[in-house]
């Protein structure tokens, strides 16, 4: 009975402990900074993200991240849509957390829309180039819990 009940433990701290560790990574992505660069195409400074050294090495690397799906203009698919630290009332796009807090993700398989936190896997990508996307991007990714 007590290995038994020793498995349980150190089962539900293992699975605790990859939660928690999923639900961190906005943790260490929060490391980024801004300087003003001039944009030919806007013809004004705009706001590009200097990625702390942690960040990028974590660029091209498989992470697992925990969060929700945001319902945006122009949602394309259950393959293609923007994913938040935060619930959507709480996230970038109401003005409620900043741009380091969402990413956009393309899934291998359709994510079924939920308003409940859930965890993706998946390969990311740094943007401070092109304005017209997000400055994450979770690519090949795939829902690790419903």
């Amino acid at each position: 009975m007590r290995a038994f009940l020793l498995l349980s433990f150190l089962v539900c701290s293992a699975w605790s402990f990859a939660q928690s560790d999923a639900a961190a990574v906005w943790q260490d992505l929060a490391k980024v900074s801004y300087e003003k660069k001039y944009d030919e195409l806007l013809g004004f400074k705009v706001d590009v993200p200097v990625f702390a050294k942690d960040i990028q090495a974590m660029e091209g690397e498989m992470i697992e991240i925990s969060g929700y799906i945001v319902p945006v203009e122009g949602y394309k698919s259950h393959k293609e849509f923007v994913f938040s630290a935060f619930p959507y009332n709480m996230c970038f796009f109401c003005g409620g957390a900043g741009p380091e807090t969402v990413m956009e993700v393309t899934a291998n398989e359709p994510v079924k829309y939920s308003t409940e936190r859930i965890t993706l896997r998946g390969k990311l990508k740094l943007n401070n180039e092109n304005i017209n996307q997000l400055m994450y991007i979770l690519e090949d990714a795939e829902q690790v819990t419903k």
